[in-house]
């Protein structure tokens, strides 16, 4: 939220926080409701290769409720992606249409097909794809993927933002430069992400009640910390 809100226009400042307000109480909804018992519903290792998961909607029979909390943040990191692709270029109920469709249908059919047991793409099938399917640790791909997919899609679909460019007297194409109203609020949002990741990374370990699992995660941290930093001196 704080990166979108220092990357977009002081007129547009309101709007983008709500949106990113509405990614989460949109998400949690539609995840909630049958977003969770799509992604890992029926997981039983006996079932053979499901699309979809069909039991435990709206978490009934679920009793390790911390588990859907955290795949509940996957699900809205997903949609905060797009946020800000779309962002002072979306209406308010459309957007919060687009964010509990993502999450209570789409993601979690991605989600399923990678991370259930009984996903056609998951690593724990019998026959797994290739000899190995699909692993993704930490969601680079069952979140990012999606995410950027949806954010890629959404912005051929509405275009560019008004004004963004203009024609020359020689019929040439120039783009307006929007320069963010807040330098403070982008640091102060890559901060907390940053921060953020260790939880999602390292998290994703689920439990290190053992010394192979303890290693994973301390380079899931270490990993993240040499990722943030190379990524933003390549950046300058």
């Amino acid at each position: 939220a704080m990166l979108c809100a220092g990357s977009v226009r002081l007129k547009n400042l309101q709007n983008t926080m709500l949106k990113n307000l509405l990614d989460a109480c949109g998400a949690s909804l539609g995840f909630y409701t049958v977003g969770y018992a799509f992604a890992w519903g029926s997981s039983s290792d006996d079932e053979g290769t499901t699309f979809i998961g069909t039991s435990n909607f709206f978490l009934m029979g679920v009793e390790q409720k911390a588990f859907w909390l955290f795949q509940f943040a996957f699900a809205a990191t997903s949609a905060t992606i797009v946020a800000g692709t779309l962002a002072e270029r979306c209406q308010m109920l459309a957007y919060l249409c687009y964010s509990s469709m993502l999450t209570a249908l789409i993601y979690p059919v991605i989600a399923h097909a990678i991370w259930n047991p009984t996903g056609f793409l998951s690593s724990h099938q019998s026959d797994p794809l290739l000899g190995v399917g699909v692993i993704d640790f930490a969601g680079c791909l069952v979140v990012h993927a999606t995410g950027g997919l949806t954010a890629l899609i959404a912005a051929f679909v509405l275009g560019p933002r008004k004004g963004r460019f203009y024609f020359n007297s020689d019929g040439k194409r120039i783009a307006n430069d929007f320069p963010g109203h807040s330098v403070a609020l982008k640091v102060l949002g890559v901060f907390i992400l940053w921060f953020g990741w260790y939880g999602f990374n390292t998290g994703s370990v689920y439990y290190i009640t053992s010394k192979n699992q303890a290693f994973l995660a301390q380079n899931a941290a270490v990993n993240t910390t040499l990722a943030a930093a190379a990524g933003t001196i390549s950046a300058l």
